[in-house]
């Protein structure tokens, strides 16, 4: 290997044109090796002459050399070099760095690791969100940096943070491992933000995904797939046609706490508050070591809700004081907050006669012809067009890939019919 000196001149000489990019990306790629890493410590002065914006494939190799180095990372930089990671993921060239993607996503993962080890998730936040931007080669693609961006905003309790990328549409997926962090991670940041539609949507993708085995997060998905079904529907659907066999078959035997969450849904179904209420309290253990008791609390807590929903398919008018011994709450000023709640977030439609303590229930008052309601509407059948098109090339480009053709025709000959896992292990980029 030629000397750091020369090689960090040729950084500085050749990070311009495509051409010269590409002549250093050979030269660094002919340095790179134990031999840089060697020099861990001896690398640290020299990033000080590049820029993370002008040099950032060079950079790039040698904050990686360093950071994969095995060395105590607190000891470089003058115990500064979490901040020099930090600003690199920020500053960067995503042209650049792109020519060398697996150098950049380890930076990625060990700054993950460096900042749960000190126990301050949030100072990892920006940086990921970040360099999930430069790496990305759309907005509609998934990379492994979205699972641990979201992980810290999880540890960090920032939900509103994984917002930046949980809005996105996500088309591209280039490792399965992936999509099933990002649902499972995903779906936990709506639930700590109490947007349960959208963490069901994102729960139930890493449930019905293509898999050709069991996975642990599909398990622990599903888990609070149930718990949040519950909450958001009162009921839990079964599984839909295009869920994989694979996860239809062992899903509810993989566990042997899983019975439990099964009983859970029959006490909840029966209505019943004092029951279900004793059953969430014998087996709690359980939940706590699934980490699930916050939300099974949360389940309990819908009872009430539920209740008192089914109570509006039958009366038109109820007391306040009969509400309460319906649903078993204690006083009827207790059922008059639960009401007004439910009114608040558009659940029922209801109003009380403060003067004697009378609920009237109503029928939905949208008419769907409002100007608001209208833009909607409209707005929603834009989407649904927009996606419909994608579908539709999707689905143009498998249909001419060699590999399904290969692995549909071989099928067709063996069985006449083929399942979603037989193709888990045929293509090497996932297009959703």
């Amino acid at each position: 290997m030629e000397s750091l000196e020369a090689l960090v001149a040729h950084i500085q000489g050749l990070s311009g044109s495509p051409e010269e990019l590409a002549h250093l990306h050979s030269l660094l790629k002919q340095a790179d090796g134990d031999s840089l890493r060697a020099h861990a410590a001896a690398l640290v002065p020299f990033l000080g002459q590049l820029s993370p914006g002008a040099h950032s494939l060079g950079y790039l190799y040698l904050l990686e050399a360093c950071a994969t180095s095995g060395a105590n990372l607190r000891d470089l930089a003058g115990g500064d070099f979490l901040v020099t990671m930090a600003d690199f993921l920020t500053a960067c060239s995503a042209d650049q760095i792109r020519l060398a993607p697996d150098k950049f996503l380890n930076v990625c993962r060990v700054l993950k690791d460096q900042v749960m080890q000190l126990n301050a998730p949030i100072r990892g936040i920006a940086p990921l969100r970040a360099a999930v931007r430069k790496i990305q080669a759309s907005p509609e693609q998934l990379t492994p940096v979205h699972a641990d961006y979201l992980l810290l905003c999880l540890l960090a309790k920032q939900y509103k943070a994984g917002l930046s990328v949980l809005e996105d549409d996500i088309f591209e997926v280039d490792q399965p491992q992936d999509l099933f962090l990002y649902c499972y991670y995903g779906g936990m940041i709506y639930i700590g933000l109490k947007k349960f539609p959208k963490a069901l949507e994102l729960l139930h993708n890493a449930v019905t995904a293509p898999m050709s085995s069991l996975n642990a997060i599909a398990v622990e998905a599903y888990k609070k797939y149930i718990l949040v079904s519950l909450i958001q529907n009162g009921q839990v659907p079964s599984f839909p046609k295009y869920t994989s066999a694979t996860a239809q078959r062992n899903l509810k035997n993989h566990t042997k706490h899983f019975q439990i969450y099964v009983d859970l849904c029959t006490s909840y179904g029966n209505g019943r508050y004092s029951d279900l209420e004793i059953f969430v309290e014998s087996n709690a253990a359980v939940f706590q070591s699934d980490n699930n008791l916050g939300l099974v609390k949360q389940v309990l807590s819908s009872m009430y809700k539920r209740n008192i929903q089914r109570l509006t398919q039958t009366y038109l008018t109820l007391s306040l004081e009969d509400i309460a011994r319906s649903v078993q709450l204690e006083t009827p000023r207790d059922a008059e907050m639960h009401v007004l709640r439910m009114i608040e977030d558009g659940e029922i439609h209801a109003t009380i006669n403060q003067k004697d303590g009378m609920v009237s229930f109503h029928e939905d008052p949208e008419q769907y012809k409002s100007v608001e309601m209208v833009e909607h509407i409209d707005s929603s059948i834009q989407s649904l067009t927009a996606l419909s098109k994608k579908l539709a090339s999707i689905d143009e480009n498998m249909a001419c890939d060699p590999a399904y053709l290969q692995k549909v025709s071989s099928t067709g000959r063996d069985r006449g019919r083929f399942d979603y896992e037989d193709f888990d292990t045929v293509p090497h980029k996932y297009n959703f």
